[in-house]
């Protein structure tokens, strides 16, 4: 009887069955969005140890994977709640984790293309921490920044319903309801009666 070796479709090193056909395509689409990966990993930074295609996703744009002997999303969340945590293991073994990228998605598709015709476009920047912010949620992994995160959702709504800066601004700015704004009627009068009994 043979025997058969149990491996985590969350961790790097899954071998799924391919034809020779899907083989083919797989090394295309790694030579296809190799720049795409790097640039992706450039902005990530040390949040990653690598961006990469992937070959198990359907559905999803992106996903995150960790690496053969990291720490899995449940294991991140015990060793977080540890009183007594050592914070070098901490930042070692948290940053093992990969971003596989889904070239059959239409998002990656056209990511891909943004960043080819601008390297520094900030809102394609913005859509990939959000593409891994948003893998790590899915993936059981929390999250460090939340407010951030937050704030990045807005600024792409903002962009989806075309409010520009300015259209903030003048709303923040509109009528206020703070303590020193508030004019109290005959204040004024109020002051210059204290100045002459002075």
């Amino acid at each position: 009887m043979m025997a058969k070796k149990l491996v985590s479709v969350t961790k790097e090193g899954l071998e799924l069955p391919e034809s020779e056909e899907e083989k083919k395509k797989y090394e295309e689409d790694k030579v296809k969005y190799e720049d795409l990966c790097k640039v992706m990993k450039d902005i990530l930074d040390k949040k990653v140890q690598k961006v990469a295609v992937s070959n198990r996703l359907e559905s999803s744009p992106c996903c995150i994977v960790t690496s053969e002997y990291g720490w899995s999303a449940n294991m991140e969340r015990i060793m977080k709640a540890q009183a007594l945590r050592d914070s070098s293991t901490m930042g070692y073994m948290a940053s093992k984790k990969h971003l596989e990228i889904n070239p059959e998605h239409s998002i990656i598709r056209n990511l891909r293309d943004r960043i080819a015709s601008d390297k520094d476009d900030k809102a394609a920047k913005d859509l990939i921490v959000l593409l891994y912010e948003t893998s790590l949620l899915t993936s059981g992994f929390s999250l460090d920044e939340p407010q951030s995160h937050a704030d990045r959702i807005f600024r792409m709504i903002k962009l989806g319903l075309d409010i520009g800066d300015d259209e903030e601004d003048a709303v923040t700015a509109g009528p206020s309801t703070s303590a020193n704004d508030v004019k109290v009627e005959g204040a004024d009068d109020d002051a210059s009666r204290m100045e002459e009994v002075d």
